[in-house]
């Protein structure tokens, strides 16, 4: 791995703020950020990168690349929940890999922005679209999560609480996917002009607020992985490995379709990332039988910090490696 690249990823602010929030529980110091400012900042984020994408594909318009990078997003959420559950059924219940896999099969909006914020520092440009990609990816990976224990349920003995159509509804209508889809339709029909009035707010103190907001995500991170450890070593070890598999496909699968390093990261990122927020809120309804304190550390509390401290660097040495 290029040292140069793992320095400055290391050396990163909003990563620095990371790494305090998870030292701050291990000793466990009183420092927390409000629930009001966490909620505030996270809709601000979205809502700002989710413009910035919306102007970007303004821009560079619908081309063979955008419908190849639609395809493969609805490809991977849709592939990688399957093979993650047949993968578990055989250690785990029917609807804890069920949940499991629709976290897997779907994407980490923080992660992604993370990996925004080092493309930024590094000068490396990306496609607008790929915001467009990442929402695309949130709906597909929950629904076949629920199919796939819908069809197992006869053995396992399990009743799914909603309907496929409802499941569909409530994916597609989630805080986090109706936020960013909007603000990218906001940012793709606001002018030039119209988008230099509010650049401020959207691009200025970006850095800042995603600071604060790692911080947060350290300190819940934290608090999450002494409850995984309890749950045995086959969903660390899941946790662990999975991400690697899935960003190494996803990334092979992208020098396929784009020659941008920028989209070819993103989609790695997007192919090992993991749901802590819109697929537990999904699972809560559909899947009540679905362990939370199992599928939600999992990707919360070991995914997301190997994403953002090993795997941003690692996907992009490999894209520099390889031309």
């Amino acid at each position: 791995m290029d040292l140069h690249v793992v320095s400055d990823n290391l050396t990163n602010p909003a990563l620095l703020f990371f790494l305090l929030g998870i030292i701050a529980v291990r000793i466990k110091s009183d420092l927390a950020i409000p629930v009001s400012s966490s909620k505030f900042i996270s809709v601000y984020l979205l809502m700002s990168i989710g413009f910035k994408g919306g102007q970007e594909l303004a821009h560079s318009g619908l081309n063979g690349e955008i419908l190849w990078s639609m395809g493969l997003g609805a490809f991977l959420a849709s592939s990688v929940p399957i093979a993650a559950f047949f993968l578990l059924k055989r250690k785990l219940s029917i609807a804890n890999s069920g949940a499991i896999a629709a976290s897997y099969g779907s994407v980490s909006a923080v992660t992604f922005i993370t990996a925004i914020s080092f493309l930024d520092f590094e000068g490396v440009g990306f496609g607008g679209h790929m915001i467009a990609v990442m929402a695309l990816m949130e709906a597909p990976a929950i629904i076949v999560g629920v199919t796939l224990v819908n069809l197992f349920k006869q053995d396992s003995g399990l009743k799914v609480q909603n309907s496929m159509g409802q499941t569909f509804l409530h994916s597609i209508t989630n805080g986090s996917v109706l936020l960013i889809l909007g603000s990218m339709v906001i940012g793709f029909l606001a002018s030039e002009q119209q988008a230099e009035g509010i650049r401020p707010f959207t691009t200025d103190i970006f850095k800042g607020f995603l600071a604060v907001f790692l911080l947060d995500m350290g300190l819940t991170c934290g608090k999450q992985i002494n409850s995984l450890l309890k749950q045995g070593i086959v969903p660390f070890i899941f946790a662990l490995g999975m991400p690697f598999i899935n960003g190494l496909l996803a990334l092979l699968a992208a020098m396929q379709i784009t020659d941008s390093p920028g989209n070819q990261l993103l989609f790695a990122i997007l192919g090992a990332g993991a749901s802590y927020i819109a697929v537990p809120a999904a699972m809560k309804n559909a899947l009540p039988e679905a362990n939370p304190s199992l599928y939600l550390p999992m990707a919360l509390g070991i995914t997301f910090p190997i994403n953002v401290m090993i795997g941003i660097p690692f996907y992009y040495t490999l894209i520099i490696w390889m031309g």
